[in-house]
């Protein structure tokens, strides 16, 4: 199962309208509005740590590289979901770079290696 982590605290460095959602937690209800791929599993999570480059989602899966992308918007609900089953299409989490969806190719703040990697 592959993990889509949507950051519900984020607020992309701007401040939040007392009684409005952060931008992380509208962009999580956009996606959420949206079917999801077979095989993917949409979490909300408190903070990813990329307050700067926010709204952050993150793709995780056991014995995969996992990926941080930064600066969604509601609008980019469709491209999250297609670049989480593209990652979810790819065994070992390295999605070829044409398959990639152009946010993720463009907005990509980490990657991460698995924990069973090689050291080099």
């Amino acid at each position: 199962m592959v993990r889509l982590h949507i950051c519900m605290t984020c607020k992309a460095g701007l401040p939040v309208v007392e009684g409005e959602m952060p931008l992380g937690a509208q962009v999580f209800a956009a996606v959420s509005a949206m079917a999801v791929p077979e095989g993917v599993e949409v979490v909300a999570v408190e903070c990813l740590s990329a307050c700067n480059s926010g709204a952050a989602v993150a793709l995780s899966a056991p014995g995969r590289w996992s990926y941080v992308y930064g600066r969604m918007t509601p609008d980019h609900a469709a491209d999250i979901l297609a670049g989480a089953a593209a990652y979810a299409r790819a065994p070992d989490g390295l999605v070829p770079w044409r398959e990639r969806p152009v946010i993720f190719r463009k907005q990509s703040l980490a990657r991460i290696p698995p924990l069973e990697a090689a050291h080099v």
